[in-house]
């Protein structure tokens, strides 16, 4: 995977896990340098799995073009959806079984790399995507999977879960299994120029939900945490200054290695309640997820703050950003953290509350059964039952206004 080196610099190496491996390329460009010769040693006839909103930018055909130079055939499917269901990756799937396809391409944002996982279980093994809610509960071998991300937000090219919604319940399903795990990875920073400042916006603040709620589960390691503070350093110093500056190509490929890097920490160690409480909003209520996730994280990490490990991380990740001095205590390191990311919020024009975004304070009981079923909820280094979730769902109830339009171009 790519790291830091002891000077702050970018590194390479390789992202295992368990008997996968999975390659990372980074750099400007790289996709027209690469990835012709690298997809040709992976099949022959590639399945090019996106959206509709990407084909207007004009990224699909470009990476067509490249496997095709490269002498691929190619079978372009831009039909994702946000928030993939199973019915969308079952649509896909029997596109990919009568094309022939031996090789899958993810090309945009979380939900065409979930959609291309979700065709790669379905094709493959058969069944529905219940089928595989859970880990490793595919017997056969999948297709190999190259993913290209044009937005620095899910870290979905570095995990082997496939998030695929319920069409009745709208529940997300977490399918996981080893083989699902893209081999190689392309991350291109100037695949990301497209995206409007919005998406810019949310896929950040997601990223770092990321990195901050995966260093502090129950499930954390040593490796996990690895990835979750370095994505932590590279987000937070960066995001802002694509903000500022949309075309500053550095700073978005540090945030698009931080987000990769985060979704490398969650496959370790899984999210928490931020994920579990932002999931309901966005299936119930419509709110987009990078706006829902961002709106409840400050109120999750002062509720994790009382744990003592959790405090004590936060603090030093709150040292590690140069937020407070190295004798500074860990509550002190927690409450500086917390304040660092409500101004992130504030730049990404995250609201703070979620009243004008029409959830009824009478919804909130509902919400609060449907985080505590959420399956991230279960690693939150705190238990959380439904009342403590009634309590953060009211904290964030009142009359401030928010804006819900979902936003188009991953």
């Amino acid at each position: 995977m790519l790291d830091l080196d002891s000077s702050g610099n970018l590194t390479m190496s390789f992202f295992t896990k368990d008997d996968e491996s999975q390659e990372v390329i980074f750099g400007e460009n790289i996709c027209d340098s690469q990835l012709g010769g690298r997809a040709k040693k992976l099949g022959t006839h590639a399945f090019l799995v996106t959206d509709s909103g990407l084909s207007g930018a004009g990224h699909p055909d470009k990476i067509c073009k490249i496997l095709s130079d490269s002498g691929l055939r190619v079978t372009l499917y831009d039909r994702s959806i946000e928030n993939p269901t199973d019915s969308s990756a079952q649509t896909c799937a029997e596109v990919a079984r009568r094309s022939g396809i031996d090789l899958i391409i993810g090309l945009g944002g979380g939900s065409s790399m979930d959609t291309a996982k979700g065709c790669n279980f379905l094709l493959t093994n058969g069944g529905r995507m219940v089928d595989y809610w859970g880990i490793g509960k595919a017997d056969k071998p999948m297709l190999p999977m190259v993913a290209i991300p044009t937005t620095a937000g899910t870290g979905s090219e570095c995990q082997s879960f496939a998030l695929i919604s319920d069409d009745e319940t709208h529940r997300k399903m977490a399918c996981g299994d080893k083989k699902a795990l893209p081999c190689l990875t392309i991350l291109d920073p100037v695949l990301t120029l497209s995206q409007p400042a919005k998406v810019t916006a949310c896929t950040g603040i997601d990223a770092l939900a990321h990195a901050l709620e995966s260093a502090v589960t129950n499930k954390r390691n040593p490796r996990s945490y690895r990835h979750s503070r370095i994505a932590f350093q590279l987000i937070q110093e960066n995001l802002p200054k694509v903000f500022a500056e949309p075309n500053d190509l550095e700073a978005r490929g540090k945030v698009l290695l931080g987000a990769s890097h985060a979704g490398a920490a969650i496959e370790r160690s899984m999210l928490g309640a931020a994920h579990s409480m932002a999931n309901p909003l966005t299936a119930d209520g419509g709110i987009v997820h990078g706006i829902a996730v961002g709106m409840v994280l400050p109120a999750v990490m002062e509720f994790n703050s009382v744990d003592p490990d959790a405090c004590s991380t936060y603090a030093e990740l709150s040292r590690i950003a140069g937020l407070v001095e190295e004798s500074g205590d860990d509550q002190e390191g927690a409450r500086e953290l917390i304040l660092k990311v409500r101004s992130l919020l504030q730049l990404a024009e995250i609201p703070k509350t979620m009243n004008a975004c029409g959830i009824n304070h009478l919804d909130i009981h509902n919400l609060a059964k449907d985080a505590s079923k959420q399956w991230t909820a279960g690693f939150n280094p705190r238990t959380l039952k439904i009342p403590d979730f009634e309590k953060l769902y009211l904290k964030l109830h009142n009359e401030e206004s928010c804006e819900i339009s979902s936003p188009q171009g991953n």
